[in-house]
């Protein structure tokens, strides 16, 4: 892989944690994958499924340089891109969405979830530990995850875990390289995948319960989804401050 390694465990409880424990004695670009994750964690602290050898989870060590913290969701948008395109070349006929803010989905059904932790140095971004889970050949799922999708249920083909673990981080290598400096370019990607860009559709406010009808306008260097309410009102939000439902 260009400008990085792979390291392939056996087992591991998460992917994540084992870069956390051990990143000092790692090289940046450094990714470790398992064939078995015992305690795979996902956005809003949920359990990530995966079957034994059957699909990709991967972890990937960036240290990148001159990114505020506040404009640090570049990295998550450098990620998020670089997997959606390359699922995309390896399943050809799939057409790839990113859900606010980095899960990956085909039609209303998730394919791949990334968690990513930033340590900061200052007020800048220190260390960037991205971890992926995409299914990949899984047939069936038995958690009480409401709409997980492999692509071999979307396409009877069987799917390289090794090829895909090798040319999904080396694109997220790529696209975060670079991500503050081609921003435009980057976040126009972003946002032309993204799921449920245009019409109205339904949000919970999550500290109130209240279910409110808007519209995506943008989404912010900072992260927050920006949304217009059907009266012409602009709101701002950040993740975990509404929910999306399908």
């Amino acid at each position: 892989m260009t400008d990085g390694k792979i390291i392939w465990l056996e087992e591991t409880g998460s992917t994540n944690s084992w870069l956390s424990e051990n990143e000092h004695s790692l090289e940046t670009n450094t990714a470790v994958a398992a064939r078995r994750q015992t305690a795979g964690r996902g956005q809003r602290g949920n359990s990530w499924e995966s079957e034994p050898g059957s699909n990709l989870t991967l972890s990937l060590l960036l240290r990148p340089e001159g990114i505020h913290v506040a404009r640090s969701f570049c990295l998550s948008e450098a990620v998020a891109v670089a997997v959606a395109e390359t699922v995309e070349a390896i399943a050809p006929g799939i057409k790839v969405a990113i859900k606010w803010p980095n899960d990956i989905y085909v039609g209303n059904r998730k394919l791949g979830g990334i968690l990513i932790e930033n340590s900061l140095s200052g007020a800048m971004v220190g260390r960037c530990i991205v971890g992926l889970g995409l299914n990949l050949n899984q047939r069936r799922f038995f958690s009480d995850a409401p709409n997980p999708v492999s692509l071999w249920q979307m396409t009877g083909l069987r799917f390289d875990v090794d090829d895909a673990a090798r040319r999904i981080a080396a694109a997220m290598i790529r696209e975060a390289a670079d991500a503050q400096q081609k921003y435009p370019e980057l976040h126009s990607r972003y946002m032309s995948r993204l799921w449920r860009a245009t019409g109205i559709h339904p949000f919970i406010e999550t500290a109130t319960g209240t279910t409110f009808h808007a519209s995506v306008t943008d989404i912010l260097p900072t992260g927050h989804i920006q949304l217009e309410r059907t009266d012409g009102t602009l709101l701002q939000f950040a993740f975990k401050e509404i929910s999306w439902p399908l």
